[in-house]
């Protein structure tokens, strides 16, 4: 029996079609590197094609691993000659031979991030950048995306257009270039950029490499950009023997610099290419692959594909909706265990996913509560993010000066120019006395040397004892966001702008709602800050987990692409969420595109059972939140859901999981926890410029309709449906509403 036997028709067809350019579409779970693999042993061994003449291209190390380890087993003589590696590994073995001849030594050293950082504050030194203004990540990134984009700081000074922002830039990225020609060294986006350079420069070099490379496969096509496409077709130019393997419907890294259109116009720039369509899925059942086609199919820039598979109809997908985040988190590791308990699953064929890393936090509470094993997969736990441990530090310093550690941590973050060499001195200096390192710093007049580092240091203690004044008359949530203002931590982040500074401000947002959760919990005591930094303490101890062992898996939905589980959680399904608040607002069709593709991705992830999660309302920002249920669930025909009918934003009429809305008092959160103060009272009496029905405007979520007025005490609470934001609930005097 033939190898090829074991493949279906199309997987067939893309196997023996040797000649000419080639897309393969291969949709979810179709077996996409099972087809490169036999083609390629195809070619070696009906074809008569050379391994040397061969080259397969992938994007990470493990998976251009796994192809290489495929191709050793099938190929067995020879599969050593054939290049299987990434863009990346693939350039840097043609520039350590030919780079010399665009003015580089071949010894050139690679740049790492941390080098780029090192590098890049020199040159703003010598600019004289200001590094407050522009920070240096968003400097690294702006040079980046003009090096994949294979814009020149020359071009790239050119389209400033007189912006004064762009003309810094350009400014740095000059400088930048002419620093690292001067070390003789690259950067990552450089591997890929020089290549072209080369070859655009080298015409020998270019032959060469198109004489040995006559057959070229590109795995995961759809998330190449605009450097990697100029690289693939300069190979390809000659013989035109070009594979790519992709789905444009699992696009989902624009933000890292994928350009979709690679993939949707491969056509256009490679005339007479053959398409063949990968459609059979071999994966999850036909309600899930139903479910994902019907999601898909409502974004326009896409080429027309419909998963099918046998595996027969499997499970409907259970939709459950909650009426908080606690009561989801809580009703899916109920679930989780209860499948272990029964002999159902084990904890590792279940994935919990969802849109940001700061989501993760209510599921690791309640895993750790529950004795669950975990793992993140793509981040770390929540409590163990910088951006928590400065904040918590800076709690601990606020409540127990003696926390050295703590202490030591905030000394200089954010920046406040105290050096290593200071902060060594006082630790010294506090050994030598048998002091605390705090209490140290009130004695700087006795510690050597310190020299101008003591007005730094007296301006932190200031800031601490400031702090420490708050304790006794505000809430934990106001000196939490006294100190993230006077220490402008996520003034900032928010000065990045870029997607992991925003990923950080998302988990300052979820710290400010544990906190307030906390302080909305504490009924039989009052909240204190060491009894919040004990229950964090408590929940935060997972580092006697066993990861080898059998765990639940949690990660977002970029970090799950590539992988597939049995069981498979997509939590937080609201608008302002999936998508999210900034997606909406930007009211991009393409940008929503980009998130329907992520939901498409997270669905056909299951194998065989699948469940969607939503919440009423949703602690975010230590405010509680009222969103609509995600458009891309009403997209979902009913018939395949357990409910068989969709939501009223309104008047839900799936039934809430009543087992799971009994949360512990810790984890019950208020509407609203604001304290009106007499400025804005609105006593009982008073009569309101609006009713129930009247169109209204808000100065954050723009026009809506009021739904709802009720009696809140000294107050009225107002519902209003807004046309953008979704169900909001806040007190009249408060949210000023003005009638339209």
């Amino acid at each position: 029996m033939s190898i090829y036997d074991t493949l279906n028709t199309e997987q067939r067809e893309a196997v023996l079609h040797t000649d000419g350019p080639l897309l393969i579409l291969a949709g979810a779970g179709s077996g996409k590197t099972r087809v490169l693999t036999h083609r390629i042993v195809y070619l070696i061994e009906e074809k008569g094609i050379n391994p040397w003449n061969i080259l397969a291209i992938t994007f990470t190390n493990k998976a251009a691993g796994e192809m290489r380890e495929r191709v050793d087993q099938l190929v067995g003589f020879g599969a050593e000659s054939i290049w299987v590696s990434t863009f990346h590994s693939t350039c840097v073995r043609i520039l350590r031979r030919y780079i010399d001849l665009i003015g580089y030594e071949n010894n050139f050293t690679i740049y790492d991030s941390d080098d780029q950082k090192t590098l890049i504050k020199d040159v703003c030194k010598l600019c004289g950048i200001d590094t407050k203004v522009y920070k240096e990540r968003s400097l690294i990134s702006a040079i980046s995306s003009a090096k994949n984009e294979m814009i020149t700081p020359d071009e790239y000074e050119m389209n400033t257009a007189g912006d004064f922002a762009k003309m810094k830039i350009a400014k740095v990225y000059h400088e930048y270039e002419k620093q690292l020609r001067a070390n003789n060294a690259l950067d990552f986006d450089d591997l890929l950029l020089k290549t072209v350079q080369l070859f655009q420069t080298q015409p020998q070099v270019l032959d060469y490499y198109q004489e040995r490379f006559r057959y070229i496969m590109v795995d995961e096509y759809q998330d190449t950009n605009t450097v990697q496409f100029k690289l693939v077709s300069l190979l390809a130019a000659k013989y035109q023997n070009l594979c790519v393997v992709g789905d444009d419907d699992q696009s989902i890294y624009k933000f890292r610099g994928a350009n979709i259109r690679n993939i949707l116009n491969f056509e256009k720039e490679f005339e007479h290419a053959r398409v063949i369509k990968l459609e059979q899925n071999y994966r999850s059942t036909s309600t899930i692959l139903d479910a994902a086609n019907a999601v898909i199919r409502h974004n326009v820039g896409r080429k027309d594909k419909t998963l099918w598979t046998d595996n027969g109809e499997g499970d409907k997908i259970k939709l459950c909706q909650f009426d908080t985040g606690y009561d989801e988190a809580e009703f899916i590791v109920g679930d989780i265990r209860e499948h272990v308990r029964e002999g159902i699953a084990s904890y590792n064929d279940h994935a919990i996913l969802y849109r940001t890393n700061a989501q993760s936090r209510l599921f690791e509470e309640k895993f750790v509560a529950a004795n669950v094993p975990y793992k993140i997969i793509g981040g770390v736990n929540f409590y163990a993010r910088r951006e928590i441990k400065d904040l918590l530090a800076y709690l601990k310093t606020i409540d127990n000066g003696q926390d050295d550690l703590a202490v030591r941590r905030i000394i200089n973050v954010p920046k406040r120019g105290i050096g290593l060499t200071t902060i060594n001195r006082v630790q010294e200096s506090a050994q030598q006395r048998e002091l605390g390192f705090y209490e140290a710093l009130g004695g700087l007049d006795l510690i050597p040397g310190i020299g101008r580092g003591a007005a730094k240091l007296e301006s932190f203690v200031a800031l601490i004892e400031y702090f420490k004044g708050l304790v006794d008359s505000v809430s934990i949530s106001d000196l939490m966001k006294e100190i993230i203002d006077k220490t402008g931590y996520v003034e900032l982040l928010e000065a990045e702008s870029n997607e992991e500074a925003q990923a950080r401000i998302e988990n300052i947002d979820e710290l400010m709602s544990k906190i307030v959760a906390y302080e909305d919990g504490c009924e039989e005591e009052p909240p204190t800050l060491s009894g919040f930094l004990e229950e964090v303490a408590l929940v935060a101890d997972i580092d006697n987990l066993d990861e080898t062992s059998d765990y639940v898996v949690l990660m977002t939905l970029h970090s799950a692409k590539g992988l597939e589980f049995p069981h498979v959680y997509l939590a937080g399904m609201e608008d302002g969420i999936f998508p999210s608040y900034m997606t909406i607002m930007a009211d991009d069709p393409e940008e929503v595109e980009e998130e329907r593709r992520l939901c498409y991705v997270g669905i056909t992830r299951a194998r065989e059972n699948l469940t969607m999660t939503f919440a009423r309302r949703r602690m975010i920002r230590g405010e509680t939140q009222y969103n609509k249920m995600s458009r891309f669930l009403k997209e979902i025909p009913m018939n395949l859901l357990t409910s068989g009918q969709l939501i009223e934003d309104e008047k839900p009429e799936i039934p809430t999981q009543q087992a799971y809305r009994q949360a512990k008092a810790s984890f019950r959160t208020k509407a609203f926890s604001a304290k009106p103060t007499q400025q804005f009272t609105v006593s009982k009496g008073a009569s309101l410029s609006y009713d129930v029905g009247d169109r209204v405007r808000h100065m954050k979520f723009g026009d809506g309709m009021v739904t709802q007025i009720t009696s809140g005490g000294r107050d009225y609470e107002v519902t209003v449906q807004f046309d953008q934001a979704g169900t909001k609930k806040m007190f009249a005097s408060f949210a000023k509403l003005t009638k339209v």
